[in-house]
């Protein structure tokens, strides 16, 4: 059977429980909105595929527990994570603040290389807005991510967030190949030099052992 896509890439979602992971993963994966599901149990995951730059892209979702009790059943994920996705809830100011700690668990657990960006959800909900939207931006800033707020609800930058989560995953993985195929062009051409210097040297011990 012919394979459905090109690249499997892996997103973790991290924020506080009841910021809207789930929702904003369905809204995704299913264009489907519920706010009545009940919380997330340790991890769950959905799948879609997405065409970049005429490549096929599986993408791969897991959607994390917020809650505490959790915690160590969701650190055994960051390490297979290529892209995360911080979301935190526009209308709890906690779940904001509460950032750093997530952050400070992936710097801890997450590869090196891990691609990241920060989603405010609930943008739908202006009147009980808490957090502005410029703080988001700073922060984002701050964390050198790319900024979204977001509504599972309407639908606002579902699509867009989760797409450019994964352009990086892919970008990040176009410069380790290129990283690899520099390094392998310099260890050929080096290969080719140490070559071409033994043969210059038994050509040279050749012709001395002639001329005796």
């Amino acid at each position: 059977m012919a394979k459905q896509y090109d690249v499997l890439v892996r997103l973790l979602m991290l924020g506080d429980s009841g910021v809207g992971k789930t929702c904003m993963l369905r809204r995704f994966a299913e264009s489907e909105f519920n706010p009545t599901h009940i919380s997330t149990i340790g991890v769950d995951f959905k799948m879609k595929t997405l065409e970049i730059d005429g490549v096929k892209v599986r993408v791969q979702i897991w959607d994390t527990a917020g809650q505490e009790r959790y915690k160590t059943i969701t650190k055994q994920y960051y390490r297979r994570a290529q892209g995360i996705v911080f979301v935190y809830d526009i209308t709890n100011r906690l779940s904001f603040q509460h950032l750093a700690m997530w952050a400070g668990d992936v710097d801890e657990f997450a590869p090196d290389k891990v691609q990241r960006i920060l989603v405010g959800n609930k943008s739908d909900d202006e009147p009980s807005r808490q957090v502005t939207k410029e703080q988001g931006s700073k922060l984002a800033e701050t964390y050198g991510m790319d900024f979204f707020e977001t509504s599972a609800s309407t639908s606002t930058n579902i699509n867009e967030s989760f797409t450019r989560a994964t352009e990086l995953v892919l970008q990040a993985h176009m410069r380790d190949v290129d990283d690899l195929l520099g390094s392998l062009d310099d260890y050929l051409e080096k290969a080719a030099l140490e070559t071409e210097r033994s043969t210059q040297e038994t050509n040279d011990n050749t012709r001395k052992t002639c001329a005796c």
